[in-house]
C-alpha cells in the first residue's frame, strides 16, 4: 500500500510506502544475546502475531541457545519439536511472489530445513552451515523450520534472511538431482574438502538457463529417497522444461539394505515415471566405480552397483541415460591410477573429493548437453 505526498513548494506527489506496508526482505537474528546491526532480533518466546507479521507458531517447543559464530551466529534457537510435518514453525507473512532464503544454523552435527512441509535442503552439516533455496510462497506465509538430519542432536537455526526474487511465484527452470554420498552437498559450499558432483554440477550449468536443487544424501537407497520424503519434495515443485537426474544403486546393493535388483529397478521405475507424469524430463545416471577398479591400466567398474538394471530401465521407459559408470571409467584409464586416486578421500577409494567430484560434474553435464538436454553449459 502507497501513500501520495505533496511535496511542500515544488508541486510534486510522490508515492511513498505506507507505515503498515508489508516487508518483503528480511533478516532475523535469533536468539536471546545482542542483536547483530541491520536484523530483527527474534527469541524463542515470541510468538507469530498478525500485527508484527513473524513469529514462531508454538514457542513452547523452542529454546534460546548459545552458538560458536560470531554476529547473527553466536546465539541461536533450538527445535525441540520437528519433521517435516510438525507445526512448530518459523512463521513470515510474505506477499505472493518467489523468494530466496538463505539459512545459517547454530551449533548442529546435522540437519535438514523445511518450508511448506517438504524438505528444502537435505542434511547441512557442521556448526554455522549456510545454504539457500528459492521457493514460490502463495499463501501469503512462510512456514520453515529446522528438522532431524541425523537422529539424538540439536536442531538449531542462528539466522536467516528472505530476498523477494520476483512477484510471479514461479521457479525457474530447475535440474533436480537425487542421489547418495557421491552425489550430496558438503559443507562449507565453496570450499569443502569432499565433494559430491551434485553440489559441483551448477559450476557447468548456465545459470540463465538453469537453477539446480541438490537433494541427495549420505547413505541413500532408492526406497528411502521414494519414501522419505525427498522424492516428496521435488514432486511438490518440479514442472515442465525441468530435469530430474537420479543416481542410485550404490547403497542399494549393500546387504543391509536388504533391497534386490529386480525390487531396485521397480523402485527407480516408479520414480521415474512420477516424475515423467509432471511434464518434467527424468534422467538415470549411473554411479561412478572405486578409484582401483584397475585392470591391465583400464578402468572398467560396469557390473558394478546395479548398473545393468539402470540402463536397462533407461530403455525401457524410453528416458535419457547418462552412463556415468563408463564415461568415468574412459576417464580414469586416461589419467591413469594414480591420478584417479588423488580424485578420492585420502584413504577412500569411493568418495571424491572436491577436485574428483568437480571432475564427475563436469562429465554429468558435458553428457546433458551432448543429448540436448542442457543449454548454456559451461
Amino acid at each position: 500500500m502507497t501513500a501520495a505526498v505533496l511535496l511542500a513548494g515544488a508541486g510534486l506527489t510522490v508515492a511513498v510506502p505506507a507505515a503498515n506496508a508489508e516487508p518483503s526482505n528480511y533478516r532475523f537474528d535469533y536468539g536471546n544475546g545482542p542483536v547483530e546491526k541491520g536484523y530483527s532480533g527474534v527469541s524463542a518466546t515470541d510468538a507469530y502475531s498478525a500485527d508484527k507479521r513473524y513469529g514462531f507458531n508454538t514457542p513452547g517447543h523452542m529454546a534460546d541457545v548459545p552458538a560458536k559464530g560470531t554476529g547473527a551466529g553466536s546465539d541461536a534457537v533450538r527445535f525441540l519439536e520437528f519433521g517435516t510435518k510438525s507445526t512448530n514453525t518459523f512463521n513470515v507473512d510474505l506477499k505472493e511472489g518467489l523468494y530466496k532464503i538463505t539459512v545459517t544454523l547454530g551449533d548442529t552435527s546435522r540437519a535438514s530445513i523445511a518450508a511448506e512441509g517438504v524438505f528444502q535442503v537435505m542434511n547441512m552439516t557442521g556448526n554455522g552451515a549456510t545454504d539457500s533455496f528459492e521457493i514460490p510462497v502463495t499463501d501469503g506465509q512462510l512456514n520453515l523450520l529446522v528438522t532431524e538430519g541425523k537422529a539424538g542432536t540439536a536442531f538449531t537455526l542462528s539466522s536467516m534472511e528472505i530476498e523477494k526474487v520476483s512477484r510471479q511465484p514461479e521457479m525457474d527452470r530447475t535440474i533436480w538431482v537425487g542421489g547418495d554420498s557421491t552425489v550430496a552437498n558438503y559443507y562449507p559450499l565453496a570450499s569443502s574438502v569432499q565433494g559430491g558432483w551434485g553440489q559441483l554440477l551448477p559450476q557447468f550449468v548456465d545459470p540463465e538457463a538453469f537453477d539446480v536443487r541438490n537433494m541427495a544424501t549420505g547413505g541413500q537407497i532408492a526406497r528411502g529417497f521414494r519414501n522419505d520424503g525427498q522424492l516428496e519434495a521435488i514432486l511438490q515443485y518440479i514442472k515442465p522444461g525441468d530435469l530430474f537426474l537420479l543416481e542410485m544403486g550404490i547403497n542399494d546393493t549393500a546387504a543391509k539394505n536388504a533391497t534386490t535388483e529386480a525390487e531396485f529397478k521397480e523402485i527407480m521405475r516408479d520414480m521415474v515415471r512420477q516424475v515423467a507424469a509432471t511434464g518434467a524430463t527424468p534422467v538415470l545416471v549411473t554411479p561412478q566405480g572405486r578409484a582401483t577398479d584397475f585392470a591391465d591400466g583400464v578402468h572398467s567398474s560396469v557390473d558394478r552397483w546395479y548398473r545393468h538394471s539402470t540402463v536397462a530401465l533407461a530403455q525401457e521407459e524410453n528416458v535419457p541415460l547418462v552412463d556415468l559408470n563408463v564415461l568415468s571409467s574412459t576417464y580414469f584409464t586416461e589419467i591413469g591410477p594414480a591420478a584417479t586416486l588423488a580424485l578420492f578421500m585420502t584413504g577412500d577409494t569411493l568418495h571424491p573429493n572436491r577436485n574428483g567430484a568437480a571432475e564427475l560434474a563436469r562429465i554429468v553435464a558435458d553428457d546433458l548437453a551432448r543429448q540436448g538436454l542442457l543449454r548454456g553449459s559451461v
